[in-house]
């Protein structure tokens, strides 16, 4: 187990400046107190730090070398927090002079450190999609671009069985196939096509909805020479492996591709099992039809440095379509398939038995980048009323944020004003009543969030958020997705920010075996953990069962502090696109 032994430069500074004031003892216990975005804020957006006490009226804004900058008066929240209690909440957004701050209250004492400066959270959403390289499965990181966290080449994958149940015609079981790179899934070493669906798309979003901003951001990755974005060159050590489980005799695409059981805690170099790619499935098969179709008009800007990748993408989305339009309800069940063939297969399951949003996504993206509205024709679009947030087994709405923002028309897809609309009024049910709960976040609003993978369901929320001010220009839409954003970077009931090396209280043990086995102090940075969930499914006892303060960091807990790929992808667009945003909006303003 590692120790927390790593402290931050503002760490060291902070206390310092405490023993300066005879206050040292008032450092770890009363910083819990404060609950705020540990990485700071921009001068010209809301800030506001929650207060765990319910006495004291004044907060200040200080110096690191304890100088008053700014005084205002705390105000308690309307409604209780999940445990019970009111507490006050210090806003600040007024005050926006530049600079290195704590916040200090009487009652309460000093909170972390932070920050106010244009592109505050530049460094946290670089970091977000770096951690995709540190993923790279089929290559060693070297120390150039891997710092202290450079390490051997696991999982080439360039010898890989068909498993009895992905057995075809023109490929027997045993027989092997070729299938390198991709990015590791989570804590664990395998690569599953439904969870690489959705991130895979996430950041292919980021880049196409803030094309200029992103060609900007580098990331110190073996590609970062050449004249493709970094976060396309990321993207791409994905993309290349998802082409390869597909079956060029039929289309059908494997369901993912794994050990027989999860590998035992070591660092990826260390595993020799034998690997295998199991059933091809409906929503594997749609999830990578949905991603080719969007990669094929993103890469088709490319066409010198990718010749016929684009070409590829979209033959390889058009294939996967009709098998699935031939093999529409085939559902991937684990523990049955289990019952006919060996070796069982143990790993994650992904398992979807409703395959309506896939449909619906891979109908969308394939529409818009092939300009054929039939494959629209016999979809529904509107299934029901719900505008549900992804997550790897609901992907509907990123078929419409793919129809809102193309140039697709209610002419041609008669339902797409009612789309547009039901975006605008599920954003608007978000933020409603947002300011009278505890912590003033679309996320903390009700304990149903609270479950596994918590911290991305915040995230997504951030992204919808995002989707609906490029809809309709209003900033308040904005303003609550840097709440969420605050929420994951500290302004929460466990007084964490949840992002690895990010922040001064970090997870420093989560589910993720080269973290926990590279012997460095410091997990890899970057990696969103799941967060809080009261669900204990993995049987390590919480400190607390309150829903937004069932969190634990301990590498064992992989309900509640594992990291993966999907989650890490919201994350990423959410930082990101709120840096193009605020730039965007702080250059208006200074003209």
């Amino acid at each position: 187990m590692k120790k927390y032994l790593s402290i931050s430069f503002y760490k060291i500074l902070f206390a310092l400046s405490l023993i300066g004031n005879n206050a040292s003892a008032q450092t770890d216990t009363t910083s819990r107190l404060i609950r705020l975005n540990q990485i700071g804020f921009y001068p010209g957006a809301i800030k506001k730090a929650i207060v765990l006490s319910d006495r004291g009226s004044d907060f200040f804004i200080q110096t690191l070398q304890k100088q008053i900058v700014f005084t205002g008066k705390l105000k308690s929240s309307l409604k209780p927090n999940f445990a019970g209690h009111i507490v006050q909440f210090a806003d600040f957004t007024t005050f926006g002079k530049p600079g290195r701050y704590v916040l200090y209250v009487p009652s309460a004492g000093y909170s972390y450190p932070f920050e106010v400066k244009a592109s505050v959270h530049k460094a946290v959403a670089v970091a977000a999609i770096k951690a995709y390289y540190f993923m790279r499965s089929g290559t060693h990181l070297p120390e150039k671009y891997a710092g202290k966290w450079h390490r051997a080449e696991g999982h080439p994958d360039t010898v890989v069985l068909i498993h009895p149940s992905a057995e075809s015609e023109g490929r027997k079981a045993g027989s092997i196939i070729s299938s390198p790179r991709g990015w590791y899934d989570a804590g664990d070493y395998n690569k599953y096509i439904v969870n690489s669906g959705i991130t895979t798309s996430t950041l292919l979003s980021l880049f196409e909805d803030f094309p200029a901003y992103m060609k900007t951001v580098k990331l110190n990755i073996p590609e970062s020479s050449n004249k493709i974005p970094d976060v396309l060159d990321e993207v791409l050590w994905n993309l290349r492996w998802m082409l390869t489980m597909q079956d060029p005799a039929d289309g059908g695409v494997y369901h993912k591709l794994t050990n027989a059981a999860f590998d035992k805690f070591e660092m990826p170099d260390k595993d020799t099992s034998p690997r295998y790619v199991v059933q091809k499935g409906t929503a594997a098969t749609l999830d990578f039809a949905a991603v080719m179709a969007q990669a094929s008009r993103i890469f088709k800007q490319y066409p010198n440095e990718l010749p016929g990748l684009a070409d590829s993408c979209i033959n390889a989305a058009q294939k996967a379509w009709n098998w699935a339009g031939k093999n529409p309800l085939v559902a991937y069940r684990q523990d049955e398939m289990n019952k006919k063939f060996e070796p069982k297969i143990t790993t994650g399951g992904y398992g979807d038995n409703n395959f309506t949003d896939e449909f619906i996504w891979a109908a969308s993206e394939l529409a818009v980048s092939t300009g054929e509205v039939d494959y629209l024709k016999n979809i529904n679009l509107l299934p029901d009323d719900r505008m549900p947030v992804p997550t790897w087994s609901q992907v509907r709405l990123l078929g419409y944020y793919t129809l809102i923002k193309n140039d697709i028309t209610g002419k041609t897809v008669p339902v797409l004003p009612e789309i547009r609309k039901r975006l605008i009024n599920t954003a608007d049910d978000m933020i409603n009543g947002v300011d009278s709960n505890a912590y003033q976040t679309v996320m903390t609003k009700s304990a149903r969030h609270f479950g596994w993978g918590s911290t991305s369901e915040a995230a997504n929320e951030g992204v919808l958020l995002i989707q609906a001010y490029k809809l309709s220009g209003d900033k308040k839409y904005l303003d609550y997705a840097l709440a969420n954003l605050d929420y994951l970077l500290g302004r929460n009931g466990t007084g964490y920010s949840f992002v690895t090396g990010y922040g001064t209280k970090t997870p420093m043990h989560p589910h993720h075996r080269p973290s926990a086995t590279d012997g460095i102090v410091d997990p890899i940075p970057g990696l969103l953990v799941g967060g809080p969930n009261p669900g204990m499914q993995d049987g390590v006892k919480l400190p607390s069962k309150v829903p937004d303060e069932a969190y634990i960091d301990d590498e064992h807990a992989y309900a509640a502090n594992e990291i993966a790929i999907n989650w890490n992808a919201p994350l990423a667009y959410l930082a990101n696109a709120l840096e193009a945003l605020q730039h965007k909006l702080a250059s208006q303003t200074t003209r």
